[in-house]
C-alpha cells in the first residue's frame, strides 16, 4: 500500500461548518500530527456559531490545541443550515480569509456531503485552493452518505479513545443528539481500520480529489 507522510507539513488549514465537525471529522490525525510536530501551524476555523456553539468551539479548540501560540481560532456567525441562501456574502469572507492563509494542508468537508452547509464549504475550499492538498473529511448523519474513503491515517488506541473523550467534554449540546455517542464515533474509526488494516484497529478516512506527484525535492 502507497503511504503518504504528511509529517513533514509545516502549516495545517481546518475548515469547519460548524463548531463540532472539524473534530469529528479529523480530530484523531490531528492529535497525532500536532503531537508527533510541536511547532506545527494551524488556523481552525469555524463559519457558523452562536453564542452557545462559539462557546464550544473555543473549548474543542483549547483541548485540541492547548498552550500551542502557533493555533489560532477563526469563528464566524453565518447562518447554521442556510449556508446556499447566503452564498454571496460567504463566498467574499471565504476568499478575503484565504488571502492571507496558504497552508501545506487543508481539511474541509466532502463535496458529496448531504448537509448543505458542509457540502458548499467544500466547493468553497475547492474554489479558493486550487493548488493545495486537500483531505475532505465524514461525517456521520441520518443521512447515511458515509462513501468509499481513498486515505486513511492509523490511529493509535490512546489518539483514538483522546479523540472521543474531548468530543464529549467540549459539546455539551450535542449530546442530546441520538448519533453523538462515543459508539458511533468508535464505530467508525474501527471501521475505517478495518479497511487500511490499522496496526491498533482504529483510523480515520479521507476522500482526495487530486494529488499532485513531483520527484522535485524541497
Amino acid at each position: 500500500m502507497f503511504q503518504l507522510n504528511l509529517f513533514q507539513a509545516k502549516s495545517i488549514l481546518c475548515l469547519g461548518a460548524h463548531s463540532d465537525d472539524i473534530e469529528i471529522g479529523c480530530g484523531g490525525m490531528l492529535l497525532s500530527l500536532l503531537e508527533a510536530n510541536p511547532s506545527l501551524k494551524v488556523d481552525w476555523v469555524v463559519w457558523s456559531a452562536s453564542p452557545e456553539r462559539k462557546a464550544e468551539a473555543e473549548a474543542g479548540f483549547e483541548l485540541w490545541c492547548e498552550n500551542r501560540d502557533q493555533c489560532r481560532l477563526h469563528v464566524f456567525d453565518f447562518p447554521d443550515s442556510l449556508f446556499p441562501w447566503h452564498g454571496i456574502e460567504l463566498k467574499k469572507a471565504f476568499h478575503e480569509f484565504s488571502k492571507s492563509v496558504k497552508p501545506d494542508l487543508v481539511f474541509t468537508h466532502r463535496r458529496d456531503d448531504a448537509h448543505q452547509d458542509h457540502r458548499m464549504l467544500a466547493e468553497l475550499t475547492w474554489n479558493a485552493y486550487r493548488d493545495h492538498l486537500i483531505l475532505e473529511y465524514e461525517i456521520p448523519k441520518y443521512e447515511g452518505d458515509l462513501g468509499q474513503p481513498n486515505i486513511f491515517f492509523p490511529l493509535t488506541k490512546k489518539i483514538a479513545d483522546q479523540k472521543i473523550e474531548y468530543l464529549i467534554k467540549a459539546f455539551a449540546t450535542q449530546q442530546e443528539k441520538p448519533w453523538f455517542l462515543p459508539t458511533t464515533f468508535q464505530a467508525l474509526m474501527h471501521l475505517r481500520g478495518i479497511e487500511c488494516k490499522a496496526p491498533e484497529g482504529c483510523a480515520e478516512a479521507f476522500h482526495a480529489r487530486k494529488l499532485s506527484v513531483t520527484t522535485q525535492k524541497n
